[in-house]
């Protein structure tokens, strides 16, 4: 355990070498916005011969159209795909048979809006012919060209994500393949085609089947969600409405391509043994011919203000989980800071109070950690509270628990000790994100997009150091107040007819 002078130490030496990397960091940053719009952010990294990509979409779920939830996953999915020119055996014939595709389905959909009036046996013809046209389709296609190519060219790390603010694509290459990875990106953005929709359709639905349906923990968090929001589309499910998913259409997922990935609406961050000119040159005449757009609409829907307490419950045989959210602002605000140090307070590990109070002493809980920015930090949140109750105790228990931290958080006056160990834990988290490439390129994106400038990854550690023990205070008594909460818990199954 550090003394208090080590932690001092320790907190001081961050904070200088923070300020003083910043300004060393600068001159290995080239920035650049093309004429169109698309920002890139280029780091120079010669330690190794390999480069980080990171493509960073500024919409996800959140931006999902309502009874189209789903869409911004699922053209993620669709991103991998391939293009004109590399997924297809014969891009002409793969063209006419995917326009066949949704002619059938347009004639299915419409004989099914007739209701109770469809005819059953043309119901029947149009399904079959759909089947055969989408394997019709699929025929045409080399699956996993697109992946493969990048496989064999040494690539690590291919992967992407949806999340409520955003979608991310990302990976690594050798240094030597820099070109391959600005054909390859800019092509699916540029040309792409949507083969095998509806079988990746079908993945995405039982991605929401494994992680979500089959889990009791990932089901109470989208009735939390769902309970504490009322108009916001936060109380979307961040997986989709199940029943969206399974009814959407090719179309639905070129329009939301067409309003969101414009490129003003996309930053690009690449880090590692390259060029900046040479980065530059290659952005201009690969990405260049991307057309300029609007920047599309943000949400408007603005969240009532909440008056009550709500309370929501689900029952499940499984170990049961208990959460509490209570609405805090969105990631610009001035107090966004002092959440992140509370969190440090009361979850930060085997020294936050609620693991020294809930798990060792009281033994309320198994386990216990908090959540700052759930489920999204574009617009206004929720910070959370979350345990695993302990065998024999109920909810009752825990959350008295809960209540009694958050009490002391308006009441007690932290320590300068506390104070300072965890902001050098809070700025010591920071520091680690920029240890390798791709974490370095996923944070200079998520800043530059989140916050106007990528520098606010450095000043941030600045923010934290600011916080002081009356912020805390004043923070926990504003936001952690009865009105504002939504309570999340699991309950035992009753009897039927109980």
């Amino acid at each position: 355990m550090w003394d208090m002078r080590r932690i001092a130490f320790a907190a001081l030496f961050i904070t200088c070498a923070f300020a003083q990397d910043l300004k060393e960091f600068e001159k290995r940053v080239t920035e650049f916005t093309l004429k169109n719009g698309l920002h890139f952010i280029i780091v120079e990294r010669h330690e190794a011969p390999v480069v980080s990509f990171h493509t960073y979409i500024n919409a996800g779920a959140v931006d999902d159209p309502n009874g189209k939830t789903g869409v911004a996953h699922m053209f993620e999915h669709m991103a991998f795909k391939g293009t004109e020119a590399i997924g297809s055996k014969n891009i002409v014939a793969e063209k006419r048979a995917l326009a066949n595709i949704e002619k059938v389905y347009d004639e299915l959909d419409q004989e099914k809006r007739k209701g109770p009036t469809a005819d059953k046996t043309r119901v029947g013809e149009l399904e079959k012919k759909l089947k055969d046209a989408i394997e019709t389709a699929n025929s045409y296609v080399d699956s996993e060209l697109y992946t493969r190519i990048l496989e064999e060219s040494g690539e690590n790390g291919l992967n992407a994500s949806t999340a409520p603010d955003a979608t991310r694509y990302f990976y690594s290459l050798p240094s030597n393949r820099l070109e391959l990875w600005y054909l390859m990106e800019s092509d699916r953005f540029l040309h792409p085609v949507f083969r095998e929709f509806y079988k990746e359709r079908d993945v995405v639905r039982e991605e929401k089947r494994m992680r979500v349906e089959s889990s009791p923990n990932g089901r109470l968090f989208e009735i939390l969600l769902a309970g504490a929001f009322e108009g916001h589309p936060y109380k979307n499910p961040p997986a989709a409405f199940s029943s969206d998913i399974e009814n959407l259409r090719v179309g639905d997922a070129e329009r939301f391509m067409k309003t969101y990935y414009v490129p003003g609406n996309m930053t690009i961050a690449i880090v590692g043994d390259i060029d900046p000119k040479e980065c530059r040159r290659l952005a201009e005449q690969y990405f260049g011919p991307m057309v300029p757009a609007p920047l599309p609409p943000g949400v408007i829907t603005v969240e009532p203000q909440q008056e009550g307490e709500r309370r929501v419950t689900m029952q499940s045989p499984a170990q049961p989980l208990f959460i509490v959210g209570y609405k805090r602002p969105d990631q610009n605000h001035a107090d966004d800071a002092v959440f992140d140090v509370i969190d440090g307070i009361v979850s930060g590990g085997r020294t936050g109070w609620m693991y020294q109070e809930m798990v060792e002493k009281s033994q309320t809980a198994l386990a216990v950690d908090t959540g700052s920015g759930l489920p999204g930090g574009k617009y206004p949140n929720l910070y959370a509270f979350m345990a695993l109750p302990n065998s024999g105790k109920t909810i009752d228990d825990f959350e008295k628990g809960v209540y009694e931290i958050i009490d002391r958080l308006k009441k007690e006056t932290i320590d300068e000790t506390t104070m300072k160990r965890v902001k050098t834990k809070v700025r010591a988290s920071v520091i680690r994100q920029l240890g390798s490439n791709p974490g370095l390129a996923a944070e200079l994106t998520r800043y530059h997009v989140s916050y106007g400038d990528w520098r606010m990854l450095f000043r941030s550690v600045e923010e934290i150091d600011k916080v002081s023990a009356a912020d805390v205070q004043r923070v926990a008594k504003q936001y952690f107040i009865d009105k504002t909460r939504t309570v999340a818990y699991h309950v035992k199954p009753t009897k039927e007819g109980q």
